[in-house]
């Protein structure tokens, strides 16, 4: 690949190079080679994908853990430790630290570095904090591809460290091998701060903070876990949910957690069912992209744009339902009342 690319300015992507760069493991090669696939211009975007179809050879062979949970329960904290002891065990680890932004400026926080202080001064990690800007789910829209290249980087644990606030949280679950939920001790139903949706998710709960007076309290919260998750079936038939207490602070736990994530890890791929789920995240993401690409194309394309523009406007004021507005875009593609839709009916006739 002998692609050369601008990026802004007087700067230049040389992809060719940039993908040596990553595969070598050059962290500053793996922060620009993010910052090319976050980019939303269009140029940018083709060099993106370029970079990314070079690099998916070296990919997939990582363990990916995605991690949620309310704010200050502790999660930067567990990672800034789990990680330490990882890399003091030979592997290498990227955090994925993803940041609530501002839906008005975009801004967001960014402080992960500061709060995995060990783990920052590791040659072997890579922490790369990524604002949400509007996406929902707890993740960046772009995480997946910022995984892969972690992946082709040569980190072998890829860690998402997610928002941890909203039902949507659920979305990384869709990304990841192992989906890992951090919870405190809490008095009185300590499930009623947590979602069931992210319980019926989970690969393991975590109980945090189990140390000093915490620990009694913490062990109740892991008892009142665990009779909830014997009430769901187990979204695998290859491995049941399980909860345990740890402490972060303390390390506390920490190794028995790793082996549990490993233990899950070997039996997923030894049943294919680790092949089964990334195929089926694979087909997600291209559906996503699919879906971001068709309503870029309705909001630019000049012939359309002011009809949706238009429709927005008539749907905002009360005047047509959505469906009535989704029909005559339908329409305007060439997809008329005949035309089949996915469980085999035709469209309602359009409303005028």
């Amino acid at each position: 690949m002998t692609t050369r690319q601008e990026s802004s300015g007087t700067d230049h992507f040389d992809l060719a190079r940039l993908a040596d760069d990553v595969r070598a493991g050059d962290r500053a090669a793996l922060a620009r080679a993010i910052t090319l696939v976050e980019s939303r211009r269009p140029d940018h975007r083709h060099a993106a994908a370029a970079l990314l179809k070079e690099l998916m050879p070296e990919t997939g062979r990582a363990i990916r853990l995605g991690l949620t949970g309310s704010p200050g329960v502790g999660k930067s904290t567990l990672i800034d430790r789990l990680g330490s002891q990882l890399i003091a065990a030979g592997h290498r680890v990227a955090v994925l630290a993803i940041d609530p932004s501002s839906n008005i400026s975009g801004g967001a926080i960014l402080g992960d570095k500061t709060r995995m202080a060990a783990l920052a001064r590791s040659d072997q990690a890579f922490i790369r904090p990524s604002p949400t800007a509007g996406t929902l789910g707890g993740i960046a829209a772009r995480t997946r591809e910022a995984m892969l290249l972690c992946e082709a980087a040569g980190y072998d644990v890829v860690v998402v460290e997610t928002v941890g606030v909203g039902q949507s949280e659920v979305a990384v679950a869709d990304l990841v091998d192992f989906f890992l939920v951090l919870v405190e001790p809490g008095a009185g139903d300590a499930l009623q701060g947590l979602k069931k949706g992210v319980i019926e998710l989970a690969d393991l709960i975590a109980v945090n903070k189990a140390d000093g007076p915490n620990r009694a309290p913490a062990e109740r919260t892991a008892a009142e876990y665990r009779t909830a998750l014997g009430l769901l079936a187990p979204k695998s038939p290859h491995w049941r949910a399980e909860v345990m207490t740890v402490s972060a602070r303390e390390g506390r736990g920490l190794d028995a957690l790793w082996q549990r994530i490993e233990a899950h890890h070997e039996v997923m791929r030894k049943t294919g069912a680790l092949d089964d789920q990334r195929r089926r995240q694979a087909i997600g993401w291209m559906r996503k992209r699919l879906e971001e690409r068709l309503f870029e194309y309705l909001r630019h394309d000049p012939r359309l744009a002011p009809k949706v523009a238009e429709l927005e406007d008539r749907v905002g004021a009360g005047a047509i339902t959505p469906d009535e507005a989704v029909a005559r875009i339908a329409k305007a593609l060439g997809l008329g009342d005949d035309a089949p839709r996915p469980d085999g009916e035709r469209a309602a006739p359009e409303s005028r």
